[in-house]
């Protein structure tokens, strides 16, 4: 077998068991241990923390997230593979039904996008860098974590962006 089909077939088996995953987390599953190597690393941005190991996901991610939001529908728009990791962007819809970064549930639907990355070790996931947009949560429940000095502002032409000294804009 050529070294392009080593890989192609190594991509498509990292897929399938972060599929796997997928389905299982979108069916609420509690018994995620089949999908995740003993020594798993979830790496996310600031606000969502870093978790060593799967009972620690367990406990400071999964359990948190279906607490504040209920009826989640996990929306993955792209999914690729290349050699052992693979990666998505998408968002989950859900409704804001517990306590979330201190707010009150709202009862809103709201969309939380993410990106995913995973490394899949002995079929298994061993290392998830993830950026969740909490900020864009935060944001639909009415907290502006910017206080008004996101550069969306530029975009909207309510402001001016910035220039350094003596370039051109």
């Amino acid at each position: 077998m050529s070294a392009g089909l080593d890989h192609r077939a190594q991509s498509e088996a990292t897929l399938a068991v972060v599929q796997r995953m997928e389905a299982a987390l979108g069916a609420n599953s509690n018994d995620m241990a089949a999908h995740f190597h003993e020594a798993f690393v979830w790496r996310g941005n600031v606000g969502c923390g870093t978790k060593q190991g799967l009972a620690a996901f367990r406990r400071n991610w999964q359990v948190p997230l279906r607490a504040a939001f209920t009826d989640r529908v996990y929306q993955t728009e792209q999914m690729i593979a290349d050699g052992p990791w693979a990666a998505c962007f998408g968002a989950i819809e859900a409704t804001h039904s517990g306590v979330f970064m201190g707010i009150q549930p709202t009862g809103k639907r709201v969309m939380i996008p993410y990106m995913d990355f995973w490394r899949v070790e002995d079929g298994r996931i061993i290392d998830n860098p993830v950026f969740v947009d909490f900020a864009a949560v935060l944001a639909q429940l009415g907290r502006d974590v910017f206080d008004g000095e996101g550069w969306e502002a530029f975009d909207r032409g309510e402001k001016l962006p910035p220039a350094p000294p003596g370039s051109a804009s």
